[in-house]
């Protein structure tokens, strides 16, 4: 019973994971198209801003389901 529950709460937060990373991306790339193309900002200064919060967010992001997935395989080897 317990295995189940804990089964079921991995796949909601990897899956809640999987959907903010997506949302977060899609965000950030579509911002930084927007002042790609803007004449009024400087391309040099969006990247100086954007590339440490986009790293960041990706990074933590990964290591989260990276750390979730690696939980649920040493359980899954470790059952009796």
């Amino acid at each position: 019973m317990e295995q189940t529950l804990r089964g079921k709460l991995t796949y909601r937060v990897t899956l809640m994971v999987a959907t903010t990373l997506c949302i977060v991306v899609c965000s950030m790339v579509f911002t930084l198209m927007i002042g790609l193309f803007d004449t009024k900002v400087d391309n040099a200064e969006i990247f100086k801003l954007i590339s440490p919060a986009f790293q960041t967010v990706v990074g933590g992001f990964i290591g989260l389901l990276a750390g979730i997935k690696l939980s649920h395989d040493d359980e899954e080897v470790n059952k009796p």
